[in-house]
């Protein structure tokens, strides 16, 4: 099968591939419902050492960067409550924490999350947190850019392999809220 980005060795449909996911993220296929079927997204299994963005685009070619998106977590705080979320954004951009994220959550402060907080509330690897699998209930900010795409390039839940997804898909996700302005010039 060929991936509809990136020249990869190891694609399939994420179905497939359950073996290779972590537990969330092979759950959330599982149960996968919405008007892209689960069939097509994929899964491409690559090197651990590649996961971060910089060193992946560096192996596998520089047009996967303007087709990859980044998940991560923030938490946001006020009246001494901390509640968890997950942003979406194109590589290309970074999360606008303080401003559309801030006002999203109504929180007083927000910030990345620690990285212990992320990997043990999310149960995937750091560098490798996606969108599909999040807990129930944890708000996902989309920045609507990624919608916008055909077909999107994130994490897998673990630092082995990535999954390409239809842009579409992250906008019927549990929770999930699509915002402008939220990915900023980097």
């Amino acid at each position: 099968m060929r991936a509809p980005m990136g020249n990869f060795d190891d694609v399939r449909p994420a179905p497939e591939a359950l073996d290779l996911l972590v537990a969330p993220v092979a759950d959330a296929v599982r149960g996968w419902s919405g008007t892209v079927p689960a069939e097509q997204i994929l899964h491409v299994d690559t090197d651990p050492r590649w996961a971060d963005t910089a060193t992946f685009v560096e192996h596998y070619g520089q047009d996967i960067l303007e087709r990859s998106a980044n998940c991560v977590v923030v938490a946001g705080k006020r009246g001494g409550e901390t509640s968890l979320a997950a942003c979406l954004v194109l590589s290309t951009t970074r999360v606008d924490v303080n401003g559309v994220v801030r006002r999203q959550l109504g929180a007083r402060k927000a910030s990345f999350a620690p990285m212990d907080t992320a990997t043990g509330e999310t149960g995937m690897e750091y560098g490798g947190v996606t969108p599909i699998g999040l807990p129930a209930g944890w708000p996902l900010l989309v920045d609507a850019a990624v919608v916008d795409l055909p077909h999107v390039l994130i994490g897998s839940g673990s630092r082995r392999g990535k999954l390409i997804v239809p842009g579409k898909a992250f906008a019927e996700l549990s929770n999930a809220v699509v915002l402008e302005g939220l990915g900023v010039a980097a």
